[in-house]
């Protein structure tokens, strides 16, 4: 099937180049739609659009529609990928803020397809701490951008801001279009999140996980084309699109829940951050302040990865270790201990790396003994990394069978 492009063009001086872009895309046979901001269209017009593109050009959410059907859903479904093309401070604030409140955004709010912004504004702006935060969690999110290159921008500052070359973004465009569905057919079993262990109704022990990397992916994961089961402990995390969520509070429930779901799964990737013990009784009401201290009796947690690692056969089974030092040395023993194909390990304690961040600092090891080490990186791109390695292996298991 015909591949087919929404390019989004937003306010900004660099509009003009986005006629380059959509010209150099319908030379590679790929169908474009534009739709352009109605700040755009102070920039460039869309007849100019509508002959590069062979296609009519959207500029209105309550343009009378082309066809019987809700135009910005229509769009979404038909995109093989969005690109926003330049993207402005303002459309990238509005999309990570939810607001639909024109076409462009709209048709990012319905799409399930790769998006792709291409930011170009005033370095200042670019460099302003609410446009990196916003990109920094559209990105934590899965949506992708290429970077602004520097130079002399058309306000007369010399910086970062420039829209990259209309060949460059086409390279780019085309590189995130052909990922192709390369994990359809696999089911993938994803833990995520800490659990909980109560003392008392009103108190419970558990540790700093925000679910993020888990989190990350199962969305990756499910874009790639898997099946895809999250069981998750508690996090304020939404579940990602086209996953089944598994809600769980503590590490019994997760025990059951990743047995009820073994048979299922021909990948476990656990990402979850199991408490390692609990109170061996839990008070039916709340423990009561007194003058004197009280002791507080823990028993062991099951270890569900080894249980896992016990029954695997050919199963995938990925670990992680989160650890304060000595971090090789531990990850190693956690592999063999636990019959692990491979253990994406890293040491909480450094910068980029801990449980709430959106980036981590990783080492992944597999069970030959293999060590790569990668610099600092957003989540999704290391979940990314993961399943690469997971279809890798699979690929080389397969060809033993």
């Amino acid at each position: 099937m015909k591949k087919h492009i929404v390019i989004g063009v937003s306010g900004g001086i660099a509009a003009y180049k986005a006629l380059d872009i959509v010209s150099g895309l319908r030379k590679r046979d790929i169908g474009i739609n534009v739709i352009l901001t109605k700040n755009a269209c102070e920039f460039v017009t869309p007849l100019s659009f509508q002959t590069l593109s062979n296609n009519y050009v959207v500029t209105d959410t309550f343009q009378e529609p082309k066809a019987w059907e809700v135009e910005h859903i229509s769009l979404a479904k038909k995109a093989s990928l969005i690109l926003i093309a330049p993207a402005t401070a303002n459309v990238i604030g509005k999309v990570a803020n939810g607001i639909a409140d024109d076409m462009l955004t709209t048709t990012i709010m319905a799409a399930r397809c790769p998006i792709v912004f291409a930011p170009a504004m005033n370095t200042n702006m670019y460099n302003n701490p609410i446009v990196q935060e916003n990109i920094q969690f559209l990105r934590s999110k899965g949506y992708y951008f290429i970077e602004p290159e520097s130079g002399w921008l058309a306000c007369g500052d010399l910086g970062k801001g420039k829209l990259p070359k209309p060949e460059v973004i086409i390279e780019e465009v085309l590189k995130h279009m052909n990922q192709n569905q390369d994990l359809e057919g696999k089911n993938i079993l994803v833990t995520a999140g800490p659990t909980v262990e109560a003392i008392d109704p009103m108190r419970y022990i558990t540790n700093h996980s925000s679910g993020k990397m888990g989190y990350a992916i199962a969305q990756q994961a499910a874009v790639r084309g898997a099946s895809v089961k999250l069981i998750s402990g508690p996090t304020h995390l939404q579940c990602p699109p086209y996953v089944e969520k598994i809600g769980i509070q503590s590490a019994v429930d997760m025990q059951q829940a990743v047995n009820a779901n073994f048979q299922w799964a021909d990948i476990i990737i656990k990402a979850a951050a199991v408490a390692d013990y609990r109170p061996i009784e839990e008070s039916k009401h709340k423990i009561k302040k007194a003058n004197q201290d009280i002791t507080l009796t823990l028993t062991r947690n099951p270890d569900i990865l080894q249980e896992l690692g016990r029954k695997k056969a050919n199963k995938i089974l990925v670990g992680f270790a989160a650890e304060t030092k000595d971090l090789i040395s531990y990850a190693k023993e956690k592999i063999m201990k636990k019959n692990l194909d491979f253990i994406v390990a890293n040491n909480i304690n450094e910068k980029g790396a801990g449980f709430k961040e959106d980036t981590n600092v990783v080492s992944i090891i597999d069970k030959e003994g293999n060590i790569n080490h990668y610099p600092m990186m957003s989540k999704v791109e290391l979940a990314n990394i993961i399943l690469d390695k997971i279809k890798d292996r699979s690929a080389i298991m397969n060809s033993f069978r």
